[in-house]
């Protein structure tokens, strides 16, 4: 599912305590991203359910981005750690489902890290339409 501009749409999960806040200061700090971005806030990146990831491209969307809180997650020590393995996990199940791995994309955005959310969302937007040039 493209956006109305016909770029590749994008579902974030983000963590209400750390990572919604760097991507508010994105938007507050009118930082250009694609508009095709759409965030969903969870309390801890660990809990997100691989199945989430597949009903989402499934359903539409291009992309997934995971919005970690890092090691600076405010419930569990390992979060990184058990986030990371949430990934490794639905990527397997987008290969068994036929799906590219690579349309899932993890990665630490702190409260103060907009310029990193929005780096990354831009070289992800990129792949991703690179992705699918390349099948047609």
């Amino acid at each position: 599912m493209y956006d109305d501009k016909g770029g590749p749409k994008i579902l974030v999960f983000s963590t209400n305590s750390i990572s919604d806040l760097g991507i508010d200061l994105a938007g507050a700090s009118h930082m250009d991203y694609p508009a095709s971005v759409v965030s969903i806030s969870v309390p801890c990146s660990s809990g997100i359910r691989p199945e989430w990831v597949i009903y989402a491209l499934k359903e539409g969307f291009d992309g997934v981005f995971i919005a970690a809180d890092g090691t600076d997650c405010p419930y569990l020590t390992d979060c990184t750690d058990r986030t990371a393995e949430i990934v490794k996990n639905a990527q397997e199940m987008l290969r068994a489902d036929g799906l590219d791995p690579r349309r899932l994309k993890m990665a630490a955005i702190c409260s103060v890290c907009s310029e990193s959310f929005v780096s990354h969302i831009k070289k992800f937007h990129k792949a991703l339409g690179e992705m699918d040039q390349a099948k047609t």
